[in-house]
């Protein structure tokens, strides 16, 4: 898959965990990885931009005597995530037209 293409769709497989409810880095990137391979050094900076542009927010709480830091995603974060499903239904019929026009004696 074209990097550029993998690096949206990561965006928005990130917002999509965090509309579930807050979470922190080990455990979206686990459940990222269940959809599109992501490892840890791919997801910081992805959730660091997330964070610069927005969409999510980061909170720190302690954890069986550890800090960990959360990450909760904003309504500029939800609207992403409507934005792209908006423009899936597009991207959907443009597939369609070129499946179809592909086709071997199609014309």
């Amino acid at each position: 898959m074209d990097t550029q293409r993998k690096k949206g769709l990561l965006d928005i497989c990130v917002l999509s965990v965090l509309k579930q409810g807050p979470s922190y880095g080990y455990l979206i990137n686990g459940e990222v990885s269940k959809c599109i391979e992501i490892s840890e050094s791919t997801l910081y900076p992805i959730l660091k931009r997330l964070e610069s542009t927005g969409s999510l927010t980061t909170y720190k709480q302690e954890y069986n005597g550890r800090t960990r830091k959360y990450y909760k995603i904003t309504d500029t974060g939800i609207a992403k995530i409507q934005e792209f499903l908006n423009e899936w239904e597009e991207m959907k019929q443009i597939y369609t037209f070129i499946e179809k026009n592909s086709q071997e004696g199609s014309l």
